[in-house]
């Protein structure tokens, strides 16, 4: 069993930032890739971004160049700095595996991010 924990979500205004982390109960040591997840109620859950034990990311086109993922192994958190945000980054946040996997069952509750005027 894991516990994913995500934090740091927030209200802000367009153009602001934010810093999400999520710590995970387990070490992330050997996971191959951790990645940041979001969703709109009513919309499937997508991938924003993910972050490989070698430190090469990926980060989906709306993102690129505004985010920008991050992992600490001997802290087991994976961070998201988001910059510039934008109305349609409004979402719930979470974290999790890349592909999930067996860890699928374990979503956490995730972190709410509203960016508006």
């Amino acid at each position: 069993q894991v516990q994913l924990v995500e934090s740091g979500g927030g209200l802000v205004q367009p153009g602001g930032s934010l810093r999400l982390s999520c710590v995970v109960s387990r070490s992330i040591f050997s996971v191959a890739a951790m990645g940041w997840y979001r969703q709109v109620p009513g919309k499937q859950r997508e991938l924003v971004a993910f972050i490989d034990n070698g430190g090469t990311t990926y980060h989906a086109d709306s993102v690129k160049g505004r985010f920008t993922i991050l992992r600490d192994n001997a802290k087991n958190t994976v961070y998201l700095q988001m910059n510039g945000l934008k109305p349609e980054d409004t979402a719930i946040y979470y974290c999790n595996k890349v592909p999930s996997g067996d860890w699928a069952p374990y979503w956490g509750q995730g972190t709410q991010v509203t960016v508006t005027v």
